[in-house]
């Protein structure tokens, strides 16, 4: 999968809490979700340089805050962990037990949340 349509991946599947998301999806997301910050705030320093709200950048991450809960969700299905694992994003520690988790290859085959994704777009 490549960037574009990881993001198109993305913003379709906007609030689908179940499937699969292969780690290409997942990363050119966070990618996105990064240049997208950055850009915003560049555009907010800007326009409203005597702001201490960043409106555009505020705007910028309502939209993508629930396709991002839901890719990640998703991800953690590709390694066969429920979704109730990204409320450790809570914690300081589980953050980085979830960033492990996304770097890691997804289950091969079919798991408990769907057909593995990576085999349907590259077949062996």
């Amino acid at each position: 999968m490549n960037f574009w349509q990881a993001i198109a991946s993305g913003f379709s599947n906007y609030v689908t809490f179940s499937g699969r998301a292969i780690r290409s999806e997942y990363w050119y997301w966070i990618l996105f979700s990064l240049i997208g910050v950055i850009t915003t705030g560049i555009i907010d320093a800007v326009a409203f340089p005597t702001q201490e709200f960043s409106p555009v950048t505020a705007v910028f991450n309502l939209l993508t805050f629930l396709p991002s809960l839901a890719l990640g969700v998703r991800r953690l299905h590709d390694i066969d962990r429920t979704g109730w694992w990204m409320l450790l994003l809570l914690t300081i520690f589980g953050v980085f037990v979830l960033i492990y988790w996304a770097c890691k290859r997804g289950t091969p085959g079919a798991n408990r949340f769907g057909p593995d994704q990576l085999a349907t777009l590259s077949p062996r």
